[in-house]
């Protein structure tokens, strides 16, 4: 007896040394750590540096407008006819003009009424590079449904893995006790292969719930961009406090969508403004500003130039409507997605109270089977009772743990579902 006490000393030794080892060796990760490093490793995020890049370069393109505009231009003529004073002076030649005619001349010009209306145009660009950029938000927000599926998905595996140690145990005792009767005389050996066959066959699913968690923290090793192995511990997350506020991001880009209206039809009656700018002009002509001076003179000339286009005003009322219209269209958009995501909401907080329910029916029902279970177990010992009513017990009593621990993770993901639906982050 003292040797296998002794034996069982060093075993118990051995197991603790290894469970420090792999304690020491483990890495841990939590949820908001996992979504954290996703959205950073995730393609679509580059899109982020394009798109400000993007609107830097149209955004200096814009301020352009505020420099002086240069031209150069020029023509060469030959007229059939030209302007002659019909007056004839004693002592008096008025010279005639050549009908070979040219001018070469640079302007430059500086608008003054565009000064005000480049600033709406930068503000349009900038609207529309943040609407962009909260569509790419929006692509990385619908990671945190796959994390979530990944993360709890290896939780639930992880508790079952520990449920299912749990069970071998369960039945290595039995086995231990039906030793003790097959060696009193009051139990066969064929009862033992039965619980010895069950053990082999708890330890099979152990091995595929391993498997399985691999493939789990394989993709969630590769959203994360690391390593995620079976030493890697995922912390359990707290249970929320929920809210049936929204806070989406879908809801930035509506709100974005309706300052961009508001900005195209400042833009419209922009366009619809008279252009005053300030001008100079220098260069050469034959004639020069001196029609009657036959040769190539020099000339300058400096001043105020007014246009107005008035074909804008055609489109001007059909314009504002049309922007009316797409505002309508974005307020339906809008309904149509706060809608949804409360009829969600609804389902999702009806999922966690159910949850919540069905828990605590868990807990009595466990504490009924426990109590069934170590009953049939001593009955074992003294051959009152079979494997088989020893294995349905352990088995019934596996079951409503399982179920126990489905629910709990169940009731985590489902809160955490509720955060995700509503947008409210940690």
């Amino acid at each position: 007896m003292s040797d296998f006490m002794q034996k069982c000393k060093w075993l118990c030794i051995i197991l603790m040394s290894c469970h420090l080892a792999s304690a020491q060796n483990s890495k841990s990760l939590t949820l908001t750590e996992c979504v954290e490093r996703a959205k950073k490793n995730y393609p679509v995020v580059k899109q982020f540096a394009l798109i400000e890049k993007s609107n830097g370069y149209l955004v200096a393109n814009a301020k352009k407008g505020y420099l002086p505009q240069f031209n150069i231009s020029g023509q060469a003529t030959y007229q059939s006819d030209v302007t002659e004073i019909p007056i004839n002076l004693p002592g008096l030649q008025i010279p005639a003009m050549s009908k070979d005619q040219f001018r070469v001349y640079g302007e430059v010009s500086q608008s003054v009424t565009d000064l005000f209306t480049i600033k709406d145009q930068r503000t349009s660009l900038n609207n529309t590079s943040e609407i962009e950029a909260r569509k790419t938000e929006v692509e990385l927000y619908k990671l945190n449904d796959r994390i979530n599926n990944l993360y709890f998905g290896v939780l639930l595996i992880d508790a079952q893995l520990k449920q299912n140690q749990l069970i071998q145990s369960d039945i290595q005792r039995g086995i231990e006790k039906l030793n003790v009767a097959i060696a009193n005389g009051v139990a066969l050996k064929s009862s033992a292969d039965n619980l010895q066959a069950e053990l082999l066959k708890a330890q099979q699913h152990f091995i595929e719930l391993n498997a399985t968690r691999k493939g789990y923290t394989d993709m969630l090793a590769l959203f994360i961009g690391k390593p995620v192995d079976e030493n890697t511990v995922l912390e359990t997350p707290q249970a929320l406090v929920l809210s049936d506020s929204i806070h989406r991001p879908e809801l930035k880009i509506f709100d974005l969508q309706y300052k961009s209206y508001e900005i195209q039809k400042k833009l419209i009656a922009d366009k619809n403004y008279p252009r005053v700018s300030l001008f100079f002009q220098g260069g050469l002509g034959k004639p020069g500003l001196n029609i009657l001076n036959t040769k190539v003179a020099d000339y300058y000339m400096g001043g105020v130039r007014l246009s107005w286009n008035i074909a804008g005003f055609y489109t001007y009322r059909n314009d504002r409507r049309i922007l009316d219209l797409n505002r309508n269209v974005t307020d339906i958009q809008r309904e149509t997605f706060m809608f949804n995501t409360n009829l969600t909401l609804k389902q999702q907080n009806s999922e966690v109270q159910k949850m919540i329910r069905l828990i605590e029916t868990d807990k009595s029902i466990i504490a009924l089977r426990e109590k069934v279970k170590l009953t049939v177990q001593n009955q074992l010992a003294y051959g009152t009772a079979t494997t088989n009513d020893y294995l349905k017990a352990v088995n019934d009593e596996d079951q409503a743990k399982q179920n126990q621990i489905l629910h709990e993770i169940q009731l985590l993901m489902s809160q955490y579902n509720v955060q995700i639906t509503s947008g409210i982050e940690n």
